[in-house]
């Protein structure tokens, strides 16, 4: 109990200083955009730790949700009647990466096993934050082996969600490949539908994987041949920015507790790419 006291009270400290670090660009980031977000971070930031809810609620997108480590995900609602305390654990050591895709910016900062994702999304008014997601992950490597199921239905062939437009439809296309190649192994079928700098957090591994993490995992369950169905989808929203779709689901694995996911999709060449998704399993 001292320990998680300890980590509270360091947690406000460690978000003002934690996004003072530079952003990286991707190519053709606006360099105006990464700073306008950058500073409306660290508003958010000194807001939370100040308990001013007043900035807070000038800063949340309408659609705003909190998800903690626990898997627990809150509205903009409930978030400005009760703050909720950050989950980071240390004062020292964070390292922040931040992305920008048009109209919409990622802020992801990681200590240790904590990892946060904040999603901000370009309004009229300015930049709003849309999504705030922790990630705890285990001290153990996520399995390799796979699911043990080998049928695909959900989300490869049908899916509970039904697309409002030509770039939701395009998304659904890529999304539902990418998990059939997941099932079959195939990470030259997954790959194209992936942007080079993804990245996913989970709960279920203990770091970050990247592209070819994820494909070199892909290479080995092909070898031991082991089934592998991803967790078929229960619910999902989509909030479209033009060239760039943010994307809040929740999942039911096959076995164990359902699984809260945010995630980043971008346009390029003409095609819809997974940048980001981060994976919290509610607790």
């Amino acid at each position: 109990m001292m320990k998680r006291h300890a980590v509270h009270l360091i947690a406000a400290a460690l978000l003002v200083a934690a996004f003072c670090i530079a952003p990286t660009q991707p190519p053709l980031a606006a360099a105006s955009d990464d700073q306008a977000i950058l500073q409306a971070d660290r508003e958010f930031a000194r807001a939370v730790s100040k308990n001013d809810k007043t900035t807070l609620g000038k800063l949340l997108d309408e659609d705003f949700t909190w998800t903690d480590a626990a898997g627990r995900t809150q509205t903009r609602a409930d978030i400005l009647k009760a703050l909720p305390r950050p989950a980071l654990s240390s004062d020292s050591g964070t390292s922040v990466k931040q992305l920008t895709y048009g109209q919409v910016g990622a802020v992801m900062s990681d200590h240790e096993k904590l990892h946060t994702l904040h999603i901000w999304v370009k309004r009229p008014a300015g930049w709003h934050a849309l999504v705030y997601h922790e990630v705890a992950q285990t001290d153990q490597p996520g399995s390799r082996t796979g699911t043990g199921v080998k049928d695909c239905e959900n989300p490869c062939k049908t899916l509970p969600y039904r697309p409002r437009n030509e770039a939701e439809q395009g998304i659904i296309d890529s999304w539902q490949a990418l998990e059939t190649g997941v099932t079959t192994h195939d990470s030259a079928a997954w790959s194209p539908h992936i942007a080079d700098e993804f990245v996913m957090v989970s709960s279920s591994n203990d770091h970050p994987l990247g592209k070819s993490d994820r494909i070199a995992t892909l290479d080995l369950q092909k070898q031991t041949g082991v089934p592998s169905a991803p967790a078929p989808l229960v619910s999902a929203q989509m909030f479209d920015f033009g060239d760039s779709v943010v994307m809040t689901c929740l999942h039911q694995p096959y076995t164990g507790k359902q699984i809260h996911v945010s995630r980043i999709w971008i346009k390029r060449k003409g095609h819809w790419v997974m940048a980001i998704s981060y994976q919290t399993a509610i607790q």
